[in-house]
């Protein structure tokens, strides 16, 4: 059954260019991709874009210690970015940087918005000062002795120690990260959007709480910020940050910029503005607020507050759309534990690929955790093996290369027409709305189960039919190519369903059955004797247990 078309607009939170890309960003860009790769098989208008977030004080100063302009640092960085996602097959339409004309541009534009309509404040504020290196430092730029448990070279903003947080000026025996001075304090204006404003608070409530389908988890933390009127804990938002710093100036005040996260969620309006210059679409019937059009963020947890806060109320202030949701996935740890640099689990993708891995075994591994919650994930190397071996080849693949030889050999690739009426495919033609269902909601673990759950009848269906008997007497000819036929057309609608896992198996699925692309409505076009089969080749080799050895070690 076709679904009404429908024409999305989808990110990605964009990485930021200070460091490479691990597995746990790529369970984000993973999730991203399935669903997207799932709508474009529904027949929908999709569009998915992205881009590196470059701005800030940690980019200046790391483009200073390597010799290196930030332009040329954070151009060098958007290669590897790029590179990566490419290998891990993230289908990006449009793939930017938030350091563009149009970034600039929309948040210049979006900035007047707000001050306009009376959401600015310009206010004094005393801050940390480095004297030597002569700047103003963030929290995390300062380091000291924790005030609560007096645990020494503690951040500025919280102690990894005992877990309290506090300011900078709590802080004992501080020095500036920087250069090692002892920061001073300065005072300097700074600009505030006015997130405390009765409007805010008024639409902030409604459209976390009533307008928009956020998931439960985060419906409830924003509740507790946006509160009841009276008691709502918004705070007015610094938006700006003063030179030197390595990002837009502010329209208007010589010497301040805006704070990263001002203009690094409107790079996703700068990234698909790009795009449909590019490709001619009209930009502004995307975004204006009485839009029939979709627009969907996935994000990791920790920065809901600002995708569900922040961001749509400098949209809705500034005149333009609001998200329709924001999904908010968990963290991923590694055999139960945090990502560690010291353990060699702090993986990076370019590592994945460099140590021989094949990219969609992870895809599928983490789409089999992942679900609509914001629950963390874990990566256990051991299930990890197992899973991809017993589900992808011992289930899956093996399905194919259990027939395709006889089909080929006997009857030169033609299957057979009338097989294609048999019970077992029409069990597993009729489950394409669930899947489709669960992959809508991205519950994808319980697709991928629906999926190996048919798998197990295929492999069931070939057990009792036993091809390799029936070849052995000529006047079961008939029965061979049946049963071949059964096979290889259970293969295709398994490869269909698993399409939007794994992008590259299936197009050699494809391929080898000598069929066009698949789309969802697919499910209703068997194999035909029209078309033969090509031989089978390899589509995928299992992964062995001293291949994940060698990936630690090539991350320690």
């Amino acid at each position: 059954m076709s679904s009404p078309k429908r024409r999305l607009l989808v990110t990605s939170a964009l990485p930021y260019a200070n460091g490479q890309i691990h597995i746990g960003h790529l369970v984000e860009y993973v999730q991203t991709d399935i669903w997207v790769r799932f709508q474009r098989m529904r027949g929908h208008e999709v569009h998915y874009v992205g881009a590196d977030d470059t701005h800030g004080t940690p980019i200046m100063l790391r483009a200073e210690k390597e010799g290196l302009t930030p332009k040329e640092l954070i151009a060098n960085v958007w290669k590897e970015h790029k590179r990566d996602f490419d290998d891990f097959l993230i289908s990006f339409d449009n793939y930017y940087t938030t350091d563009s004309t149009e970034n600039e541009t929309l948040s210049q534009s979006i900035y007047l918005k707000l001050r306009d309509a009376g959401l600015i404040e310009k206010r004094a504020i005393e801050q940390a000062y480095d004297p030597v290196k002569e700047m103003f430092l963030p929290d995390r730029f300062i380091k000291g002795e924790c005030p609560k448990c007096g645990a020494k070279d503690q951040y500025g903003d919280s102690c990894e120690k005992c877990g309290a947080t506090y300011s900078p000026t709590d802080l004992k025996n501080p020095f500036s990260v920087v250069s090692g001075a002892t920061p001073i304090k300065k005072v300097s204006d700074h600009y505030f959007f006015k997130l405390s404003d009765p409007r805010c608070e008024t639409f902030l409530r409604e459209w976390t709480q009533v307008k928009t389908p956020l998931q439960p988890e985060a419906r409830n933390k924003m509740k507790e910020w946006v509160g009841q009127p009276g008691d709502s804990k918004l705070g007015d938002w610094d938006i700006s940050r003063d030179a030197p710093y390595f990002g837009f100036e502010i329209p208007d005040a010589p010497g301040k910029y805006f704070y990263v996260w001002l203009d690094a969620p409107i790079g996703y309006y700068a990234s698909f503005l790009n795009y449909c210059q590019s490709k001619g679409l009209n930009f502004e019937e995307w975004v204006r607020p009485d839009t029939t059009t979709e627009q969907y963020h996935f994000i990791g947890k920790d920065i809901l507050y600002f995708h569900t806060l922040f961001w749509p109320a400098t949209l809705h202030f500034a005149g333009y759309r609001t998200p329709t949701n924001v999904f908010a996935h968990g963290f991923l740890t590694v055999d139960g534990e945090k990502m560690s640099k010291s353990r060699g689990t702090l993986i990076s993708a370019h590592s994945v690929i460099e140590s021989g891995f094949n990219p969609e075994w992870f895809r599928y591994y983490f789409a089999t955790k992942l679900n609509d919650s914001m629950e963390d994930l874990d990566l256990n190397l051991q299930d990890f093996v197992a899973r991809v071996n017993s589900d992808l080849l011992g289930k899956y693949i093996n399905i194919a290369s259990r027939s395709a030889g006889f089909l080929v050999k006997r009857f030169g690739g033609v299957v057979s027409d009338a097989a294609m009426a048999n019970p077992l495919l029409t069990e597993i033609a009729s489950a394409s709305e669930k899947i489709a269902a669960l992959y809508e909601a991205r519950e994808y673990a319980k697709a991928l189960r629906n999926i190996m759950e048919l798998a197990d009848k295929v492999n069931a269906f070939v057990d009792e039919n036993k091809p390799w008997e029936i070849a052995k007497d000529p006047e079961r000819e008939a029965d061979l190519q049946r049963v071949c036929s059964v096979t290889l057309e259970a293969f295709r609608l398994l490869s269909l369903y698993l399409k939007p896992v794994l992008p590259r198996v299936t197009a050699g699925v494809e391929d080898f059955l000598s069929i066009p692309a698949m789309s969802w409505n697919d499910v209703t076009k068997p194999l035909s004797s029209q078309t033969p089969i090509k031989p089978y080749k390899h589509l995928m080799t299992r992964v062995e247990a001293p291949q994940i050895e060698a990936l630690l070690a090539a991350n320690l």
